[in-house]
């Protein structure tokens, strides 16, 4: 009866742990959504915004600016306004809005 006991509070306490660890807090539609609504739009962001991203200053910020409007993000790219290196480093972080 005892080995019982002991078995039954071993598998109580296996799924109360099984249950807090199995949450995944990071991946939640909650969290991916508020990262979403945080992207920048290339093609309506201020001087400022731009030169909060990483990588971005000054020269940068003035070429995409003046390589407005964009249809994707990627012409920063195609189009020699950031070298590869830095537009890894902003991808995630930037969208280019059509009107």
């Amino acid at each position: 009866m005892t080995y019982l006991r002991v078995f039954v509070g071993a598998c109580i306490l296996l799924a109360a742990i099984g249950a807090v660890v199995s949450v995944p807090l990071g991946s939640s539609p909650v969290f991916a959504a508020a990262e979403k609504s945080e992207l920048l739009d290339i093609n309506t962001a201020t001087t400022e915004q731009l030169k909060a991203l990483p990588g971005i200053g000054e020269a940068y910020t003035e070429k995409i600016i003046k390589g407005r409007p964009y249809q994707r993000k990627d012409e920063l790219v195609q189009k020699k306004i950031l070298p590869r290196s830095t537009y890894e480093q902003i991808k995630y972080k930037i969208v280019a809005k059509q009107k």
